[in-house]
């Protein structure tokens, strides 16, 4: 073991075994990111092809008959979470016990009414992920900077709560507290209604011209990007979680008709209002929205035009660098038919005129500036 390896993992919170169930996306990332820490994983799935998979590509051993885990982290569809969580408390009485769903009422529920003691029990959900599922898409950094809930209750010891929150702290997440029906209803508003919305959009392109979807830019590749993601898992979480989402789809379906509302006859009194004023709440809304490191802070976007040649996005990070330009957020874009593309960059205002003075005399084209 290296001396790097060895001081990880002397510096992780979390000992000796943790067991993980489910050898997808997001168990498979946390073995990785436990593995890397130095802590033994034990991987469990019902797919022998999955389980083969994650064991390959370094995310954890197989598990044995003869483990005592001190954690155990379920990473199951939401349809099987209890059953498992039920299963993996009786079977590891020394072991606490978490999940990673992304709906945290309904297993408790569940448990509850059958009876199930869930002393040893804390639910936790990880704000992360990838388009992509499976083994073979895990990533040990995809925790990193990340929200990542935990749900506490009367019963909750203060040992095994520190326990999960050491989990979240080691893959270089930010434990949070939450109740689960709390939880619930955040996740409704800023994941749940948002893969809905972004499903329904691109659902209107089915059917579109193929000269309409030519025109298609950025703005609509980043409003549609989620819809990308696995149906049969979104059945499952919408399900588990309908209450909190179609409050909110109702409260969204109530704009929406106002505005269309507004839009049948524009020109009519307070109709130009109600859109601005439409506008203009997407925009408080937008700003109040975490920015880098969890603050709310306001960017400037500089505009780069770069040449679609190998090493060019490279050489701008570097000269940006150069210039003590930190770069807070990056968007790509690029033109059907197009020899270049537009790279977005987004820093503090007050590095905007550095940037844009250094690029310049370095031969860097910038196309516009939008603060």
């Amino acid at each position: 073991m290296s001396d790097t390896l060895i001081t990880r993992a002397r510096a992780a919170r979390v000992r000796g075994t943790v067991r993980i169930v489910g050898a997808g996306l997001l168990g498979a990332s946390i073995g990785h990111a436990l593995t890397a820490e130095g802590v033994d994983v034990a991987l469990a799935d019902s797919s022998p092809a999955q389980l083969r998979l994650a064991v390959d590509y370094g995310a954890g051993r197989r598990a044995r008959d003869d483990d005592d885990p001190t954690l155990v982290v379920v990473a199951v569809p939401p349809d099987v979470t209890a059953d498992v969580i039920e299963r993996e408390l009786a079977s590891f009485p020394n072991a606490v016990v978490t999940d990673v769903a992304s709906v945290k009422s309904e297993p408790v529920r569940a448990l509850r009414e059958r009876g199930v003691d869930l002393a040893r029990y804390i639910g936790s959900h990880p704000l992360a992920g990838r388009e992509r599922g499976g083994a073979i898409a895990a990533r040990a950094d995809i925790f990193v900077g990340r929200p990542w809930v935990v749900c506490r209750d009367e019963e909750t010891s203060a040992a095994d709560l520190a326990l999960v929150e050491g989990l979240a702290l080691d893959l270089g997440a930010t434990p949070i507290e939450m109740t689960p029906d709390e939880h619930d209803r955040a996740v409704a508003l800023v994941s749940h209604v948002p893969q809905l919305v972004a499903s329904l959009l691109a659902g209107r392109f089915v059917d579109a011209p193929d000269g309409s979807l030519r025109l298609a830019g950025q703005g609509v590749r980043d409003t549609t990007r989620i819809a990308a993601s696995a149906p049969e898992l979104w059945v499952q979480i919408l399900g588990a979680n309908a209450e909190p989402v179609v409050d909110v789809l109702e409260a969204l379906a109530a704009d929406l008709s106002s505005v269309a509302d507004a839009l049948r006859a524009p020109d009519a009194p307070g109709a130009r209002r109600a859109v601005a004023d439409t506008i203009r709440r997407g925009n408080d809304g937008v700003e109040r929205l975490p920015g880098k490191h969890g603050q709310n802070r306001r960017f400037e976007t500089i505009v780069v035009m770069v040449d679609d040649t190998a090493g060019q996005l490279g050489r701008l990070f570097g000269e940006l660098g150069e210039l003590e330009v930190n770069v807070e957020d990056l968007r790509l874009e690029h033109s059907p038919g197009a020899q270049f593309g537009l790279a977005e960059i987004s820093v503090v205002p007050s590095a905007v005129r550095r940037a844009i003075d250094g690029l310049e005399a370095r031969g860097w084209r910038i196309a516009s500036v939008n603060d």
